[in-house]
């Protein structure tokens, strides 16, 4: 089966995030077929080459998609390949850097490579934060570096952002409408309202390459009936982190200058760095034939690789995901192969100097 072929099969095989179990099977059926011993956990799948032990090099991606938006005009779950496009449900995202990963470790497996050891684990729920990478990163024993595959450009992305949702809840004293004034009620609608003024026009930290953060209101809750003012209100607050933000400070930063208590939601995706002089940093740059690394605005699994080196690269377009008609091309495809087969023999060479 051909690299085309292959992900124009795994395209085909429907596999919402928390849906992967079909697209799991296969994988694992595939890759025992192929001379791989994998290893599974509900239906994330990792597999070794190389040499048995030293240094461990690991490539990411994940095998779970969003579901399809009302607006695709071709069917999501049947692609075909047309003038060396392929459009299908994570064509694009991720199922590109998937097919790419496993035929680059098809490669070195034939051109028996014994330079390092590569771990190549295929994850799933990561488009939903769920049982995926993070709960297996205990099982795959110490990293040395890692290569997370997302739809890139081949760009090597050193520094990518995080993910702060906060909790905004405006508190008032309710009373029926028409005594409002005379009662001295407080409408935390009102309240509320007062603070997302507020912090439309809040100005947080900035980064050299990813530019100034922004909190973006995107939910809201209050009121109960339309006679009553309301003494409750929520909503939530969005930011994406730059690195080297404090979650914690940044926290108390925003509530400085709202009425609203402010809690945390949730801050699992923090954001990540990795120093463009390290060794994966150079191996993917090489690969890619690229001068400098760049930064990424959107979150991945690299957030629950902990303190571990790494990158995020792949095959496809960053703009395509979550998108209708999304698509990836041939020649991003074998390009891909080309990067990840190569950054494996660069990573290794420097390793070994």
């Amino acid at each position: 089966m051909s690299s085309a072929e292959f992900l124009k099969a795994i395209v085909g095989t429907p596999s919402l995030s928390g849906q992967e179990k079909s697209l799991a099977d296969a994988l694992e059926a595939f890759l025992s077929i192929q001379g791989f011993s994998p290893q599974r956990a509900g239906n994330n799948i990792w597999f070794t080459l190389g040499s048995v032990s030293g240094p461990t090099l690991l490539l990411n991606s994940h095998i779970d998609t969003v579901p399809p938006n009302a607006n695709w005009v071709s069917d999501p779950f049947k692609p075909e390949w047309r003038e060396s496009r392929l459009t299908g449900l994570g064509a694009n995202d991720a199922k590109g850097a998937v097919t790419a990963i496993i035929f680059a470790a098809l490669r070195l497996k034939q051109d028996h490579f014994q330079s390092g050891r590569v771990l190549v684990a295929l994850s799933c729920e990561e488009e939903t934060g769920g049982q995926g990478l993070g709960t297996i990163i205990s099982q795959l024993g110490p990293l040395e570096a890692a290569v997370v595959g997302e739809p890139t450009g081949l760009r090597v992305v050193s520094s990518q952002r995080g993910l702060l949702i906060l909790k905004c809840t405006a508190r008032g004293m309710s009373g029926h409408v028409a005594n409002a004034q005379m009662l001295g009620t407080e409408n935390a609608i009102a309240k509320a309202s007062r603070d997302i003024v507020k912090i439309e026009q809040l100005v947080l930290p900035s980064h050299p390459t990813l530019g100034m953060m922004k909190a973006h209101v995107t939910q809201i809750q209050g009121g109960l009936k339309r006679n009553q003012i309301p003494d409750h209100c929520e909503f939530y607050l969005d930011i994406r982190t730059n690195p080297e933000s404090d979650h914690v400070a940044l926290t108390h930063l925003i509530q400085s200058h709202l009425e609203s208590e402010v809690t945390i939601h949730s801050d699992r995706y923090l954001p990540k760095w990795t120093n463009p002089q390290h060794p994966i940093v150079m191996a993917a740059l090489k690969a890619a034939k690229k001068e400098a690394p760049t930064s990424s605005a959107t979150t991945s699994d690299w957030a629950f690789l902990k303190d571990i080196p790494a990158v995020k690269v792949g095959p496809g377009d960053t703009f395509r995901s979550h998108r209708p008609d999304e698509y990836l091309l041939l020649s991003e495809l074998e390009e891909g192969i080309c990067f990840y087969r190569d950054t494996v023999l660069h990573f290794f060479e420097k390793a070994s100097v």
